[in-house]
């Protein structure tokens, strides 16, 4: 059974409408430490606020808006008036497994338990109750993020080398789990489109023998993602509509 087309996997964003500390509506600043994601907007209008090494960006999304940022781009989605997004993450796996890290204050980011105890969510608790908490860390990553682009905006980026640098401190202990997904999904993926190009190239299409349509129902209910609420789709077990899978 194959997973969602090139190892990627696809959640639908509903964008926090809620204000943040600064008076702007959206989400949870962070960054990815090993995924390329992407951004189709299908509904709604907002921006998506970025920082990288060349500073601060500003992007409008509205409906038909296709963006994407590799890793290292801190960034944050901004709801002007019902951002809906359609999420496209490289490596599926990775992100689910800690790939992003959120844009706390220093002493936070450079300390792993105060980074854990800050990231985390109650568990079993009301929705009150995980909305609360949800609202809180977004504001503490967005008091973060605002130090950051400051500090960017007047030519110092150490605060930002900083960051990256405790981002690869909090992550490189899960690599070696990491390795183990991405061997399985994505290099697995590639490895079967050589094997195809080979087959093409020698005249057999065997392969166009076990045709496959797949189905990936949500994940329901939606759960409580860093930039709004996620409605995801498990594709490492889909559904069999029609067709033979290969052996």
């Amino acid at each position: 059974m194959t997973g969602f087309p090139g190892g990627t996997s696809i959640s639908r964003l509903s964008v926090y409408e809620g204000q943040c500390a600064d008076g702007l509506a959206g989400g949870t600043p962070h960054l990815h430490t090993a995924s390329t994601e992407a951004y189709v907007v299908v509904a709604g209008a907002g921006e998506l606020h970025t920082l990288d090494a060349s500073g601060f960006t500003a992007t409008p999304l509205r409906a038909g808006s296709t963006v994407w940022f590799t890793p290292g781009t801190i960034h944050r989605a901004i709801n002007h008036d019902r951002l809906h997004v359609v999420v496209i993450m490289q490596n599926a796996g990775l992100p689910e497994a800690g790939d992003a890290v959120m844009t706390f204050p220093t002493e936070v980011v450079a300390d792993p338990s105060a980074y854990a105890q800050a990231a985390a969510l109650p568990l079993d608790a009301d929705p009150t109750t995980i909305s609360d908490a949800v609202y809180r860390r977004r504001d503490l990553a967005v008091e973060g993020f605002t130090q950051l682009v400051t500090a960017a905006q007047q030519g110092d980026l150490t605060p930002l080398h900083d960051l990256y640098a405790a981002a690869v401190a909090l992550v490189r202990p899960k690599i070696a789990g990491w390795r183990e997904t991405w061997t399985a999904t994505v290099e697995r993926e590639t490895h079967r489109t050589d094997q195809l190009l080979d087959a093409l190239a020698r005249g057999n299409g065997e392969h166009l023998r076990h045709s496959v349509l797949y189905e990936s129902p949500s994940t329901d209910p939606p759960r409580w993602g860093m930039c709004g609420r996620l409605g995801a789709h498990d594709v490492t077990h889909p559904t069999v509509l029609s067709g033979v899978p290969s052996p």
